[in-house]
């Protein structure tokens, strides 16, 4: 049965095209012509013996680099060895390069990170109230940025993060492996991540960002650390990655709350696809729950979760304000998902007492189709805000194998939406027929505003 299943499937997907499927990918690639200077890092002192500190030596390299900005810019590289480090600042039009058996590690001493003060759109850190650790590798208002290598390695060494974390013993809340602050034309590629103290990738209030060709892990219960997380950016583009993580694999977030909402910056055009993704106690791919400043004109395609406890997740709650809508997820293949779909209305903390519980999120036009998903405990559950419904959320061709520890496959409350062609039958809320709402499912968006019907 579930091979004819399986089958069907297929069919059913090869009779689907989707139009423009190229999306945001096509315009963060760019060109890049190899840098006409480079320097090695061993001529700035470092020793990379896996214990001695080579902040200083990644800050002068950097520094010296930084005047070739106007020449085309220069390549920083990092040959093999293990490259012990603190917090360190790019500047752009710069090239770090790591090659095969290069290892950069995070320190483990919390005095060689930089304490900062929090992002604009969260108003605080986010696990301790006040400053935070500034990230291992940062960017601060910079251009034409390439992070790569011949799969190098960027160890954040996160134990002692997480144990901290878990204890409740953080003095401000932890760090990341790379973030990017108000930067243009990003490029991480080509290098294995591990151990993050929280997030591995963080690009806020960025565009032109593209993400490809990275492995990143850390341990199924390693608190709350994210693979990649788009923040109030645009433009952005995620491909052909394998990321397994303790919490999300992929997380859309845009501010928290009334600092998000005052902030502004909306996370759009972000394209995902071809991505294998594992989430042990979060989702492979979720939205929110931070995203008062808005979540719109996402494309997810061509993916493969698994072994994780949600496929895909919108999170938001009363007092975030903003909106989730203009998504289109299509063609994902699932395998060991506790939950395959789900869209929760009361998720998520809030940063103080100073939100309004009047600001109401919105989630609308949200369509999920080409789904196959096996050993899977829940369907679906999409329980919404009374006093505001998520709306127009359109399920077409979807086939998923419960397994015989289900309690119920579809949960749902205040949604309203359509489907076709979805095993096992859904929610009576989302049974409206899918061809006479096809005008309310959004289609694709080539993330410039064009659209195709389905």
């Amino acid at each position: 049965m579930l091979v004819v299943l399986l089958l069907l499937f297929l069919a059913l997907g090869n009779a689907v095209e989707i139009n423009g499927g190229d999306g945001q990918c096509n315009y963060t690639k760019q060109t890049r012509q190899p840098r006409p200077h480079s320097v090695s890092i061993l001529e700035f002192g470092a020793v990379g013996d896996g214990k001695t500190l080579n902040t200083i030596a990644f800050q002068n390299a950097i520094f010296y680099l930084k005047s070739f900005a106007d020449k085309g810019g220069a390549q920083l590289y990092v040959p093999p060895g293990r490259w012990l480090t603190g917090s360190i600042n790019l500047t752009s039009h710069l090239t770090l390069f790591l090659e095969k058996g290069a290892v950069i590690l995070g320190s483990q001493d919390p005095n060689h990170w930089e304490v900062v003060g929090p992002l604009p759109s969260y108003g605080r850190g986010i696990e301790v109230p006040g400053k935070r650790y500034r990230s291992l590798i940062n960017g601060y208002q910079l251009h034409d940025v390439v992070i790569t290598g011949d799969n190098g390695t960027i160890d954040g060494q996160g134990s002692v993060w997480w144990d901290w974390f878990s204890s409740g013993s953080l003095n401000y809340s932890r760090p990341h492996i790379v973030e990017f602050v108000d930067s243009e034309s990003v490029v991480v590629s080509n290098l294995t991540f591990l151990n993050a103290p929280a997030y591995n990738i963080h690009p806020v209030y960025c565009s032109g960002v593209h993400v490809h060709n990275i492995s990143v892990s850390t341990p199924s219960d390693s608190p709350y650390t994210i693979g990649i997380v788009p923040d109030s950016s645009y433009d952005v583009c995620i491909e052909d990655c394998t990321i397994s993580t303790g919490y999300d694999s992929i997380s859309l977030k845009s501010g928290w709350d009334e600092y998000g909402i005052d902030y502004g910056r909306p996370t759009k055009n972000i394209h995902i696809r071809r991505v294998d993704l594992r989430a042990s106690s979060g989702a492979s791919i979720a939205f929110g729950s931070e995203m008062s400043g808005g979540i719109s004109n996402v494309l997810v395609e061509h993916v493969h979760l698994y072994n994780s406890h949600s496929g895909v997740e919108f999170r938001t709650t009363k007092g975030r304000g903003g909106y989730i809508e203009n998504i289109l997820i299509s063609d994902v293949v699932m395998k060991n998902v506790y939950k395959a779909l789900g869209a929760c209305g009361q998720c998520g903390s809030h940063p103080d007492d100073k939100f309004d519980p009047s600001a109401l999120p919105v989630l609308d036009h949200i369509t999920i189709q080409n789904v196959f998903g096996t050993n899977i405990t829940i369907a679906g559950s999409f329980v919404g805000i009374k006093e505001s419904p998520f709306t127009s959320i359109c399920l077409f061709k979807i086939s998923l194998s419960i397994n015989s520890g289900s309690p119920t496959p579809w949960e749902c409350s205040d949604v309203s939406g359509s489907s076709e062609s979805v095993l096992p039958e859904p929610c009576p809320e989302l049974k409206n027929s899918y061809s006479n709402s096809s005008s309310a499912c959004f289609s694709l968006s080539t993330l410039y505003g064009k659209a195709s019907a389905l």
